[in-house]
């Protein structure tokens, strides 16, 4: 179909356009709800396919501009929602006028395209080292439902349109430069039923193998190769607690990365001596960056929120007092920041044989268990959720921490505060492989049932908090 006959189409449907939203008000209600979900408001959003503006108006934009080749649409947009900017255009033949948006939004529009990998690679130009790019469309399992439906009247006539699927998706990004973060299945059930529908599309539609049924698909990606490598300073937090033997070892043992290195060292209430032991490190060795602070609090938890909220570095690190983890393995986190291959780190010690007392059996099982959990959960490979090693910019920590009241100050051990809050931020989360080594020093501060069922009610704290939305 020509261009001019789908614009025209377009045109004739803008009269009804609220006629099929309140129709099917179930579906385009869910569909605002999981945007609002991974768009926090305050936002620069650029929407491609706009139509009559709703979805843009409802993310409550800081600056929002919609774009659409229909004005018989753009006409109603304008008057409906006089703050926001709606501009006439074909999204196939988008030209950028030098600006750039936080999110790039793609909502039920890539089936009418002709060219959707040139689509994609015209956003670049809209786009900083922190733009998300959001797109929504149909399973293509679902192409004789969504026909018939047409058919009866039940929903608004699209006639000819692509149907892909999301690895065809994914592909067409990858084309075009663009890293996909996660991806999403969401609806079994598009239609509102009483108390059926709420019930079966929030706790079934999004369990592993039943997703792939599901009605409505999202991806997210960002963008890849805009920005120059350079040099970033780092802190390493090393939080510890009776971890005397260790100190010195950790400083002499890490090595020489990045623009500069602080050593931040977070002692809880220990009682061996390791207080003293960092004060006498830190004289001598004059010519490294090296702090001590005490924790107010208990749990690895707090002394990471403590440490971090005090760090300098560009990048921020933890590291485990035990040693358990190589010092000499954190280049291999920096590297990953630094070129730009992640966004969050985090260590994996499931890939490598590991010494012979360095993890319990049924540690290790539990960690296989809530490795595969946490990757369903959060929609990211999470192979190993409880390596404390872990690496992430300054900045995104920072808008971790200031959303963090969506999940709470619940997480004694740290890890989960940054994980799940940097899925909440729409980070790309990359693994990288350590040899973990038994403990020469004291005694592991885990224990493996009281902590194990913490980690059972994480899991389902995510589940309500992430998936069941």
């Amino acid at each position: 179909m020509k261009k001019e006959e789908i614009i025209k189409r377009f045109d004739a449907l803008a009269p009804k356009r609220e006629f099929w939203r309140n129709r099917n008000s179930y579906y385009y209600d869910d569909q605002e709800k999981f945007f609002r979900f991974m768009v926090p408001e305050g936002h620069s959003i650029l929407e491609l396919g706009c139509g009559t503006g709703d979805l843009l108006n409802a993310l409550k934009p800081k600056r929002g501009v919609g774009i659409d080749f229909s004005p018989a649409m753009l006409e109603i947009a304008r008057k409906r929602y006089p703050e926001l900017e709606f501009r006439e255009g074909d999204i196939e033949q988008l030209k950028s006028w030098g600006e750039t948006f936080n999110i790039l939004i793609i909502s039920d529009v890539v089936g009418h395209l002709h060219d959707i990998e040139e689509v994609f690679r015209r956003l670049r130009t809209f786009c900083s080292p922190d733009t998300r790019i959001i797109i929504s469309y149909y399973n293509f399992l679902w192409e004789p439902v969504l026909k018939m439906g047409e058919v009866l009247g039940l929903k608004m006539p699209q006639q000819y349109q692509n149907w892909l699927s999301s690895e065809d998706i994914c592909n067409l990004l990858s084309l075009a430069k663009f890293q996909v973060v996660k991806s999403e299945c969401r609806l079994l059930i598009p239609k509102r039923i009483p108390w059926l529908s709420e019930f079966i599309n929030k706790y079934f539609a999004s369990l592993p193998g039943v997703r792939r049924l599901a009605l409505c698909r999202y991806v997210l990606a960002r963008p890849l190769n805009l920005e120059d490598k350079r040099e970033y300073s780092t802190t390493i937090l090393i939080p510890c607690m009776n971890e005397k033997g260790n100190i010195e070892a950790a400083v002499k043992r890490i090595p020489e990365f990045g623009k500069s290195q602080e050593i931040l060292f977070v002692d809880g209430h220990s009682t061996d001596g390791t207080q003293e032991e960092v004060e006498r490190v830190i004289k001598t060795n004059p010519d490294k960056d090296i702090k001590l602070m005490l924790q107010d609090g208990e749990g690895k938890g707090d002394a990471v929120r403590k440490g971090f909220a005090a760090a300098k570095g560009d990048i921020l690190m933890i590291l485990d007092a035990d040693l358990t983890v190589p010092p000499e393995d954190l280049p291999k986190f920096y590297r990953v920041l630094a070129e730009n291959q992640g966004e969050f780190v985090n260590g994996c010690r499931l890939v490598y044989p590991m010494e012979k007392q360095a993890m319990r059996f049924l540690n290790l099982l539990g960690n296989k268990f809530f490795s595969l959990a946490f990757s369903w959960l959060l929609n990211q490979r999470i192979k190993d959720t409880l390596c404390g090693t872990k690496a992430l910019f300054r900045k995104d920590y920072e808008r971790l921490a200031a959303n963090r009241s969506y999940f709470g100050e619940f997480d004694p051990f740290g890890d989960f505060d940054l994980i799940f809050g940097a899925v909440k931020l729409n980070l790309k989360i990359v693994e990288v492989p350590i040899r973990y080594r038994e403990r020469t020093y004291g005694s592991t501060n885990i224990s493996r049932f009281r902590h194990g069922w913490l980690l059972l009610k994480m899991t389902l704290f995510a589940y309500r908090k992430i998936k069941a939305i």
